[in-house]
């Protein structure tokens, strides 16, 4: 299965090789700029140019919870490995670390001077990786909110 969203305000699973589509789902307001899945596979983050993180169980096929923090759009998402955790990356200059069960944003990263354009955790750890359009990339550990 592969999983996309784009300017139509959809995500999409992809049955692959094949290509047809699995399942659609809609809500955001604007663009999707990320998406992606959890790691039990159940449930997927997308981002968007709302401003917004939407989390959807793909067994509901709708959206179960609604992440607002960002003043600008969201760049892009990314799950933690352990599944209990998201990022986001915005156009406001911040990421933020949002906890799924508590339904909170946990952490607030600010440090770049520009748009955050992507995040990712890295595997098994408490690292994020953000890259800015200040042209530079920075490493954080989530435990600490500091910068490495």
């Amino acid at each position: 299965i592969v999983l996309s969203g784009g300017d139509d305000r959809l995500w999409k699973t992809w049955g692959f090789p094949d290509g047809n589509i699995l399942m659609t789902g809609e809500g955001h307001m604007d663009w999707l700029s990320g998406c992606c899945f959890r790691p039990s596979g159940t449930q997927l983050v997308t981002s968007s140019g709302d401003t917004t993180v939407r989390i959807w169980d793909l067994s509901r096929r709708g959206c179960i919870l609604t992440l607002r923090g960002h003043a600008r759009a969201v760049r892009g998402c990314s799950w933690h490995s352990c599944g209990d955790f998201v990022a986001s990356a915005s156009a406001d200059g911040t990421s933020r670390i949002w906890d799924v069960n508590s339904e909170r944003c946990r952490y607030t990263l600010r440090g770049h001077k520009e748009s955050v354009n992507s995040i990712e955790f890295l595997p098994f750890s408490s690292t994020v990786l953000t890259s800015s359009a200040d042209k530079t990339l920075s490493l954080w550990d989530i435990r600490t909110v500091s910068r490495l």
